[in-house]
């Protein structure tokens, strides 16, 4: 389906290209959403994006852009339906545009580079992942193709990002981490922020557990976002039902969509609510009182940063930027990866003590306010799009 504005003289042209979009939410739909808006009044923007057959009763809205969908393939890699190589559909949406904006080098991501610097274009790319990571933990840690999947994964990734004119990164561990990777193209850092309005903490605790149907005097343990396998959602749920052999009172809350087998996992207990996707997330954040994060890679977590934001602290593992607003016993603590043992004793520091919890309350809160605001981090999106080429056309084609 196909949303239309009508063009104003002197915008120009901005091609976002996306392997991941709306009405499937995940960290990369929940940042163009919160972005495009902001984009709409200095460019005429069109969007690439999967047309997802889990969602084919779905119906773009009026959004004053246009969204062109892409058919996917038949099968699923971990939770996810990849597009097919629609070549010519892509290369001539990138012949008419100014820049081209790609979040991933997923099909649509890759071809959008490939044509967009054949054709002289102005590519940019958020780097929202570490794609070798995520490639080699979407699959069991029993598959012996993990680590031919990591290394093929990270050559594609050297060749297609040095095909690009600027990479914006969301911190600056990222940045230095490609350039080891040996992808050499200048880096922007763009530090991802929390709309603060929207992600708050609840007037009551109480009421926004019995907004989902939870039962108000129980401790809520949480997560919510996608269900992928590098999520290690199983070494938090290890760790729940350790615990819950001892505080009959707590409670897990899982929010979000993705491999079956988390869904099988999660489905169907009584001491667990497991719900599906939604626009209003921050629902899940204000009904929680402590969350978790046992993902095995991340750059910075969107969903953390939420739910601090919504005054919620956070027990994570050590990945990407998280180490770096996540401050041990101020506003969360740290576990080892796939380390459940540890993961229970930090549970149970925070079960036990509601003085601590509510200390880290406020201070995960006060964290998002005064360090990660969404605000920022649009103007400055938008503020490179409006400039001319960053890199002044690769340095006039390196002279």
């Amino acid at each position: 389906m196909t949303t239309k504005e009508k063009r104003k003289p002197g915008k120009k042209r901005l091609l976002i290209a996306t392997d991941a979009f709306l009405p499937r939410w995940d960290g990369i739909a929940r940042f163009l959403h919160e972005v495009i808006p902001g984009l709409k009044e200095h460019f005429d923007i069109t969007v690439l994006a999967p047309a997802f057959p889990e969602y084919s009763d779905h119906e773009d809205k009026e959004e004053g852009y246009t969204i062109i969908r892409l058919p996917t393939f038949g099968f699923r890699v971990g939770d996810y339906h990849p597009p097919k190589y629609h070549c010519r559909a892509v290369r001539e949406e990138v012949k008419k545009t100014d820049i081209v904006w790609t979040q991933a080098i997923m099909p649509i991501g890759k071809l959008a580079i490939w044509y967009g610097r054949r054709y002289d274009k102005e590519v940019i790319a958020t780097i929202h992942s570490y794609e070798w990571e995520l490639a080699m933990n979407a699959l069991s840690r029993w598959n012996i193709l993990r680590y031919p999947l990591h290394g093929i994964t990270k050559m594609i990734a050297n060749l297609l990002y040095n095909r690009c004119s600027l990479l914006l990164v969301p911190n600056k561990e990222t940045a230095e981490i490609l350039s080891f990777n040996h992808i050499t193209v200048p880096k922007k850092v763009v530090n991802l922020g929390v709309d603060i309005r929207r992600f708050r903490p609840p007037r009551s605790k109480a009421k926004a557990k019995q907004l989902l149907g939870l039962d108000p005097e129980k401790l809520v343990i949480g997560y919510a976002g996608r269900l992928g396998r590098e999520k290690d959602l199983e070494t938090l749920f290890r760790s729940f039902r350790k615990l819950r052999k001892e505080h009959d009172h707590i409670h897990l809350l899982i929010g979000g969509k993705g491999v079956r087998g988390y869904e099988t996992l999660f489905a169907d207990r009584p001491d667990v609510t497991f719900l599906g996707e939604t626009d209003e997330i921050q629902t899940y954040y204000q009904a929680m009182d402590i969350y978790v994060l046992p993902s095995l890679t991340e750059t910075t977590s969107l969903s953390t940063m939420e739910a601090m934001a919504c005054g919620v602290p956070a027990v994570t593992t050590k990945v990407g930027y998280v180490k770096r607003y996540v401050k041990e016993r101020v506003n969360g603590f740290f576990f080892p990866k796939q380390n459940s043992a540890v993961l229970s004793l930090r549970l149970e520091t925070l079960i036990k003590n509601s003085v601590m919890r509510e200390a880290m309350s406020q201070l995960a809160r006060k964290t998002m306010v005064d360090n990660y605001s969404w605000d920022r981090t649009k103007r400055e999106i938008r503020d490179i799009f409006l400039r001319r080429s960053p890199i002044e056309k690769r340095a006039e084609q390196e002279r």
